[in-house]
């Protein structure tokens, strides 16, 4: 009789690997079932050494080995790296990877032609000739990281699509990361007329069944190229050539819930395990980035002309202070002029305010009561048009009320525009324009965004109103003319990505304007006209933001200059709560190299019907923060109604 092997075997849960015992020798990857608890799961053979110490008669054996491709070797050391650097459990990151019903076989399996390399040919400007060249060399040398660094509308997605080509002529396979799903509508065309056919596409609106055909295909190796959101970085690719993170700065890189990850820094990370380049292409860097390619650890490629010869937009400031007299009104006598003169040309418009619905806030005139959620530290949206109030971070609805619910006063108002009041006033200022508003309310799925872009060619709308679903990677011919409504938004946020989010959100859409042969204008409405960050936009002046930006990090040792991580307390009772994150912090690291700063009410201080606490580290740049965040967790036995999060290298600090 054999000797029963002891295998190290890692579950889809958040949990750690577990020893079990098998007739023969199985290979690290392999996928089997095996009996955990009542039931028989999923898992997979992992690297772990398995503890030698267990007696046999203790540790269950492995119920079946299922016969399917192994998990890729590089996936299992991404997994490792991804666990160890975000202090998750392996579990945890292993079911990130494993598709829906990956055993489950399609009996018309999705079929995805190979992309042609030489569908189509294009011709560049010098400047774009000398980066496909520096790109396309590149290819099958092993690891490189590129900032694809180009002015909006200077041909980067066909500088990176030639970088594409050359991979799939060394038949590998290519991922391509987009920040949002409305982004991949235009992007699926733009790739079909360079390369013939569509890719497969990866993200939230897919069947399972589309996803465990294109999980499958990626794990056989039959699919070449994939687009897709942040979650595509985790497939099991087999031959991986080449990465590509467009939109690189873009915040929607970062996972919020469950694992706690930024996506582009992980997929520098899986291109380094690949020895494979990455690109990443941005119209507005990260400060991370920008400085990794100042400094020479990225290759730097600078486009700094438009695609066709086509020019930049003229930026006029709009100064708000001077308020007019009468009725509020949120679009200014110089936007409205410059909207009927746009409208006479027979071109398009498009008015920007990052604000859904009709008003921030409903508030009471006579008691000064402000409608409020009952689950979050956050005020009830109006959204009049579907004639309800939303909070935008739990959900909650409930009608608009016609009296206060404190005094009973019918002296509601709504105070602050939202995009459908913007939308409001451009179609009263405008009755015989066919205005359109486009906002995640309104735009939910790929079907209606194909619509919209129809209509944009064809000339069925001649003004946008929409949020930052507008701002990137979409290309309006037409449309000469971008508002801002309110630019100094998010000016207020408090926390350290607030300037730099403005400042590359308010470049992007201004950056939709004289896309074609026609000259673009922008106006921004502010009311601090003389503020860094509005000047620099109005002189497209991004060295000076970047100078005034890195000069603050450094002084304050903020990322990239130093290194933070986050520790979010949450539950029921807030007392506990508190009392918790209080106990935590007395048994925190103390060190010159490190800083504790709290514990403070988050700025969402309750959310979901939860009461949040926060703690912020803060380390010069060469600490190990994960070592010192993992042994810290060690020391202090949390209740089990208080749940513990932590995030490394926070991006948003609600």
């Amino acid at each position: 009789m054999n000797k029963m092997q002891q295998l190290s075997v890692l579950i889809p849960a958040p949990l750690p690997c577990y020893d079990y015992l098998s007739e023969t020798v199985l290979p690290v990857g392999t996928f089997v079932e095996v009996p955990f608890g009542r039931k028989e799961v999923l898992a997979v053979v992992w690297d772990k050494k398995p503890d030698k110490t267990i007696p046999e008669s203790k540790i269950k054996k492995i119920k079946t080995v299922l016969e399917m491709p192994s998990l890729p070797k590089q996936s299992i050391q991404f997994v490792n790296w991804v666990a160890g650097y975000t202090v998750s459990p392996l579990g945890s990151v292993l079911k990130m990877v494993l598709g829906p019903d990956i055993l489950k076989k399609s009996k018309k399996p999705i079929v995805f032609e190979h992309p042609n390399p030489d569908y189509t040919t294009l011709s560049f400007l010098p400047e774009q000739k000398a980066a496909v060249e520096t790109l396309t060399k590149q290819i099958g040398l092993g690891f490189s990281v590129f900032l694809l660094d180009g002015i909006t509308g200077s041909g980067k997605t066909e500088v990176y699509f030639e970088a594409v080509a050359r991979t799939l002529k060394k038949q590998k396979a290519v991922l391509i990361l987009l920040p949002e799903i409305t982004l991949t509508t235009a992007f699926l065309t733009r790739f079909e007329k360079r390369f013939g056919v569509k890719p497969a596409c990866w993200h939230s609106e897919m069947t399972p069944k589309q996803r465990r055909d294109i999980w499958q295909g990626i794990l056989s190796g039959s699919i070449q190229v994939v687009v897709g959101a942040r979650s595509a970085l985790f497939l099991p690719f087999q031959n991986l050539g080449l990465i590509v993170v467009d939109e690189e700065h873009d915040a929607s890189y970062k996972q919020e819930e469950g694992v706690l990850y930024n996506a582009r820094d992980m997929a520098i990370v899986r291109a380094h395990i690949a020895q494979c380049p990455i690109i990443l292409a941005s119209a507005t860097p990260s400060l991370e980035t920008y400085c990794n390619a100042l400094s020479g650890k990225y290759h730097h490629l600078h486009l700094t002309k438009r695609f066709a010869e086509a020019t930049l937009p003229d930026i006029e400031i709009v100064d708000m202070r001077q308020k007019e007299k009468g009725t509020v009104k949120f679009i200014s006598p110089k936007l409205k002029c410059a909207l009927a003169d746009t409208l006479e040309k027979k071109e398009q418009a498009l008015l920007f305010i990052n604000r859904r619905g009709y008003a921030p806030l409903i508030l009471c005139r006579e008691c000064g009561a402000r409608l409020k959620c009952p689950h979050c530290s956050a005020w009830l949206v109006e959204h009049r048009r579907a004639g309800y109030m939303c909070c935008h971070h739990c959900g909650y609805t409930k009608p608009i009320p016609k009296k206060c619910p404190v005094c009973q006063s019918e002296n509601l108002i709504s105070c602050g525009p939202g995009v459908e009041r913007i939308y409001e006033e451009a179609v009263l200022a405008f009755p015989t324009a066919h205005v359109k508003m486009v906002t995640s309310d309104t735009l939910n799925n790929r079907t209606a965004f194909t619509t919209l872009l129809d209509e944009l060619e064809n000339g069925l709308i001649d003004i946008l109103v929409g949020t930052q679903l507008l701002a990137k990677g979409h290309h309006f011919p037409n449309l000469t003319l971008v508002g801002v409504i309110d630019a100094d938004q998010g000016l207020a946020g408090g926390d350290l990505r607030a300037s730099e989010r403005t400042f590359q959100l308010l470049h992007q859409v201004m950056g939709r304007a004289g896309r074609a042969n026609k000259k673009g204008h922008a106006l921004l409405q502010s009311y601090q006209p003389e503020n860094m960050i509005i000047q620099a936009l109005k002189n497209n002046n991004r060295m000076a933001f970047f100078e005034t930006e890195i000069e603050t990090r450094q002084l304050l040792k903020m990322p990239p200059f130093g290194r933070l991580a986050a520790v979010i307390f949450s539950g029921k009772n807030e007392l506990l709560v508190a009392k918790t994150a209080q106990q935590m912090a007395a048994v925190a690291p103390r060190d010159t190299s490190i800083t504790v700063l709290g514990p403070t009410p988050a700025p969402i201080a309750q959310l979901r019907g939860k009461y949040r606490y926060r703690l912020l580290i803060q380390t010069e740049k060469n600490v190990n923060i994960q070592n010192i965040m993992a042994h810290w967790l060690t020391l202090f036995k949390v209740p089990s109604s208080i749940t513990v999060r932590l995030d490394i290298d926070p991006y948003s600090f609600f």
